[in-house]
């Protein structure tokens, strides 16, 4: 049986005091693509006061919803605290989830562990990226992440000052990856929130 995946995208866009956070729908089983109306999945979830999205293994939805019943109050605030929240989860991975494991590619010399999956939170401090290493990086502007992502970093640096407002910035970036990319697909979700200045 195939694995559940979230190839997908999602996409942060920050402009005026505010900052969208859009993702498509789709969910893939190997090369089996779900109709939205046999499948719904969230890419997006509250954590705290802050927006958490992940494209990679559908499997994450499981472990995310787990991990936080246990901890409830999880904050993730600024780079430091993101970072703390993933290296907690990272222990955690390998402590309670007995079916994970480090993802090594024999011709990767990196030293380090992989979740391989990337994340985006946002929250009033702006856009965080963690990567599959879970290096935490801070954007100004916008990002996008998943199997589309180049497509909507292209649109997003097309289409920035066409707008003021980050929601349908967001969503038409999400359209663009739906458009070229085939692992990204169905609905387009956006949320909004605010930004500290």
């Amino acid at each position: 049986d195939p694995e559940a995946l979230f190839m997908s995208i999602a996409v942060a866009v920050r402009k005026n005091g505010r900052i969208a956070l859009a993702s498509d729908s789709q969910t893939s089983f190997g090369t089996s693509r779900i109709p939205g109306d046999n499948l719904r999945t969230s890419k997006v979830r509250e954590v705290g006061g802050s927006l958490l999205a992940a494209t990679g293994w559908g499997l994450y939805e499981n472990i995310f919803d787990d991990f936080l019943s246990r901890h409830p109050d999880t904050e993730l605030e600024g780079r430091q605290g993101i970072f703390a929240f993933f290296l907690a989860f990272w222990k955690e991975l390998h402590d309670r989830y007995s079916f994970v494991r480090d993802q090594c590619d024999k011709e990767d010399d990196s030293p380090f562990g992989s979740l391989d999956s990337s994340f985006l939170v946002v929250n009033a401090g702006g856009i965080f990226h963690v990567s599959a290493d879970m290096s935490v990086t801070s954007f100004e502007r916008y990002y996008a992440i998943g199997s589309g992502a180049d497509f909507s970093l292209g649109a997003l640096c097309a289409i920035y000052g066409t707008h003021d407002d980050p929601v349908p910035l967001s969503r038409q970036a999400v359209e663009a990856a739906i458009a070229f990319d085939v692992h990204c697909g169905g609905e387009v979700s956006v949320r909004a929130i605010e930004a500290s200045a």
